[in-house]
């Protein structure tokens, strides 16, 4: 195996770990609060810190990646990650460990987008890196499957501190992998960097995305109206208008405005933003139902989605073929299409049905999100090269904002229709849970007929991109669910 797919292998583990820590601590929650002696506050926290900073720093990442190179980025992400999760793993109190969860998101922010960027430049050939890509996004969807299950058997058979710890050992070998193999993609003269970095631009880019994640993460418990959230909607409005009129004066922007003129871009970030509502909300909500209704445990509800996250790497792999035999707009717009029906069809699921009941559209809901795996090529492609950091923060960020208001918005009407149906408490969330999935179907339905309008024709008028899309071998998996 050649030094680029040794690379592959480093980029990837590295995705692994970042995505396997995000899923691998909702169902450890439980047994941490009654070892630390947790506050609910605190609790909730854990999960917050992480998913606060990494969204609000993806950005930032992205573009240090871009000024100071992405192979310096990359291991600077994940020595952080690494460290910030051996201090999680031991820490032996709710401030502690919600520092370290914090940390872990800065190294989650500095790793995330300067993966994904790394693959454009170490496979510089479309065929290759469409194959790549593949199995990037295969790696991601494994994680997505083993997370929950990782977190149900450690926090039931073993102490907590391992769901953090387990990073240790693989951000060793992704280490050792890595700086044999991943070499250095240009030097950059440290006056030259300085010069080209936009500090107004990243200052209030992050500001906007923190202000706006803590927002919609502690909207439900502070309250909609209440002072600090209506605060914390307004900053984010404020810092992102001074970050647009700043990037639309700046010499060297972190992004080009003009790129959202594209049809490529912004529809694509539109599509890839609905398919996140759909996954958040989905993971979320179902894990609910899988224990609540159906009684599972936390490691049976993690195992109940492993089938579905496998078909979703299978289908990841040998989607860029797909593409290439129909084109990328139909592709794309197949998938969120059977995701829709997947969604409709879980809403069908009540009293009286089981584990069995739920499995063909779980798998139907796999295949479909594997079929997005040309639109993360479409996405990227569509910035410069030498943008490619901040191109795939801002494909993150996407995913990770819809991600949230996924949850936000289909929580709040959960909550808004169980409390006006009657009933038996089992009976009143089931009505609700399937009432939501119904708006759910309809929300990443949109994402059918604004495929096939943003991404059609991208064959000759961005051939560069479909080139990528169209290669004979092969989304972004969800990076958080809270």
């Amino acid at each position: 195996m050649t030094g680029r797919w040794w690379a592959l292998v480093a980029v990837a583990l590295a995705t692994f770990m970042t995505y396997l820590d995000n899923n691998v601590v909702n169902v450890a929650l439980p047994t941490i609060q009654r070892d630390l002696g947790l506050t609910i506050s605190g609790l909730e926290w854990i999960v917050s810190a992480y998913i606060l900073v990494f969204a609000g720093l993806l950005l930032v990442g992205g573009r240090l990646a871009d000024v100071f190179g992405l192979r310096t980025v990359f291991f600077t992400g994940l020595g952080i990650f690494t460290l910030a999760s051996v201090a999680a793993g031991l820490a032996g109190g709710q401030e502690m460990l919600i520092a370290a969860r914090a940390v872990q998101g800065v190294g989650a922010a500095l790793l995330t987008p300067t993966s994904l960027a790394l693959l454009t430049k170490i496979f510089p050939d479309p065929r290759e890196r469409g194959t790549a890509v593949g199995i990037w996004s295969a790696v991601g969807a494994l994680a997505l499957a083993i997370g929950p299950l990782t977190g149900g058997v450690l926090s039931e058979n073993a102490d907590w501190g391992w769901i953090f710890l387990i990073n240790a050992p693989i951000g060793a070998v992704t280490a050792v992998i890595g700086f044999r193999s991943i070499r250095a993609q240009g030097a950059h003269a440290a006056k030259a960097a300085r010069a080209r970095l936009d500090l107004p631009g990243l200052v209030t880019s992050a500001l906007a995305l923190l202000a706006l994640t803590y927002a919609l993460i502690e909207g439900e418990s502070r309250g909609w109206s209440s002072a600090p959230i209506l605060g914390s909607f307004a900053l984010a409005a404020v810092a992102a208008v001074a970050f647009l009129i700043i990037e639309s004066r700046t010499a060297q922007p972190m992004i080009d405005l003009t790129l959202f003129r594209e049809r490529i871009f912004s529809g694509g970030l539109l599509s890839m933003g609905l398919w996140a509502f759909g996954v958040f909300g989905i993971y979320f909500f179902t894990a609910l139902f899988l224990q609540s209704a159906l009684g599972f445990t936390p490691t049976q509800a993690g195992a109940g989605f492993v089938p579905m996250a496998l078909l979703m790497a299978m289908i990841a792999i040998v989607s860029p073929r797909i593409a290439a035999r129909f084109g990328s707009a139909r592709t794309v717009a197949a998938g969120l299409g059977l995701m829709a029906i997947a969604v409709g069809g879980l809403s069908s699921v009540g009293e009286g049905d089981g584990y069995t009941d739920l499995l063909p559209w779980f798998l139907l809901y796999g295949a479909g999100a594997g079929l997005l795996v040309p639109l993360t090529n479409l996405v990227l492609s569509a910035m410069p090269s030498a943008r490619a950091g901040v191109a795939s923060g801002v494909l993150n960020v996407s995913r990770e904002v819809f991600g949230l208001l996924g949850i936000t918005i289909l929580g709040a009407i959960l909550n808004s229709r169980e409390s006006v149906v009657t009933g038996a408490p089992l009976h009143r969330f089931l009505e609700a849970y399937q009432f939501t999935l119904l708006v759910a179907a309809a929300i990443v339905l949109v994402g059918v007929p604004v495929s096939l309008y943003a991404l059609r024709q991208a064959r000759t008028a961005a051939p560069s991109v479909e080139g990528q899309a169209e290669a004979p071998m092969a989304p972004a998996v969800s990076e958080s669910l809270a």
